[in-house]
């Protein structure tokens, strides 16, 4: 079953990136997608909120 990304697994990726920068989550970008995917998805909770 396939989960949204949200912060906290975009914090996770991005700590493992810090800690081994040459690994290929490092060099691929894959830390910065990550947040990137978080961030749409709170943007896309907050919408889906009711006024």
């Amino acid at each position: 079953m396939a989960r949204e990304m949200d912060h906290d697994a975009a914090e996770r990726i991005a700590e493992a990136a810090e800690r081994d920068p040459e690994s290929p989550t490092a060099v691929s970008g894959f830390d910065e997608r990550a947040a990137a995917a978080a961030d749409r998805n709170a943007d896309d909770a907050y919408d889906d909120e009711d006024p």
